[in-house]
């Protein structure tokens, strides 16, 4: 509801075929799917009030639309990830816990919520298939991807648990697309809103964009767009940058 129009000039702008949205904290009811249908974007919601909600937007159709992990899976209480085929690509909206400590028991709910993901992926797909998981994981897949490691010691977003999940997910065929174009360390996603932590580049890249083998190997280039990390207080950013990806199928 903050940055709508944020949104809607981006749009005006970059012209994606897909467009993933973490953090809605909507119902669905209230999301505002006319805006974007006058775009040109179909939608799929997966709101819910004050906290959490997904969304997919796309220009290329959305079939198969599914809410949460699917049959025969423990389902989630919260409104953190959505599927559609878009296209010819199965597209995950993702919004992966927190975690908060590693004492809290909202760390294990992560790393549990990571492996049910890993099971709805199975369910749903095959390795060899057109396949992206994208959003707000909540980890840093390496070194590379925090400011300083040293102060990510035994804390959540770091933790080996959390990125041997990662790992796990990723071994079932999955890439990071951003790594395939970026290999440098210091390429962030988000920054805190506190301490001038976007002006001095204390970071940390925790938004990605896990391809399959067909997406990867399709995929020209990847780009955070640090710039709308920035904004006068009138029209304030999300602490997170969009993360888009080109794949030429």
């Amino acid at each position: 509801k903050a940055r709508l129009s944020r949104v809607v000039n981006w749009l005006d702008a970059f012209e994606p075929d897909v467009l993933c949205l973490q953090e809605t904290k909507m119902v669905d009811d209230d999301f505002p799917e006319a805006t974007f249908n006058a775009l040109g974007y179909d939608c799929h919601i997966h709101g819910q009030l004050r906290w959490n909600g997904v969304a997919i937007l796309s220009k290329v159709g959305i079939a198969d639309p599914l809410n949460g992990f699917g049959d025969g899976i423990e389902e989630d209480p919260d409104a953190r990830v959505t599927w559609a085929t878009c296209g010819d690509v199965r597209v995950a909206s993702c919004y992966i816990p927190n975690g908060r400590s590693l004492d809290d028991p909202h760390y294990q709910y992560k790393l549990s919520w990571l492996e049910r993901l890993k099971q709805s992926l199975d369910k749903q797909c095959a390795p060899s298939d057109p396949v992206v998981l994208v959003g707000d994981f909540n980890i840093a897949p390496d070194d590379r991807d925090v400011h300083d490691p040293a102060k990510f010691t035994n804390r959540t977003h770091a933790s080996p648990p959390e990125r041997q999940r990662l790992e796990e997910l990723m071994d079932w065929g999955l890439t990071d697309l951003f790594r395939i174009h970026h290999d440098d360390g210091g390429l962030f996603s988000w920054w805190d809103y506190r301490a001038g932590s976007f002006a001095n580049r204390k970071g940390m890249r925790i938004d990605l964009l896990l391809g399959s083998k067909p997406v990867a190997d399709a995929s020209t280039y990847c780009l955070v767009d640090r710039n709308e990390r920035k904004g006068p207080k009138d029209d304030p950013p999300s602490d997170h940058a969009p993360v888009f990806v080109d794949v030429s199928l």
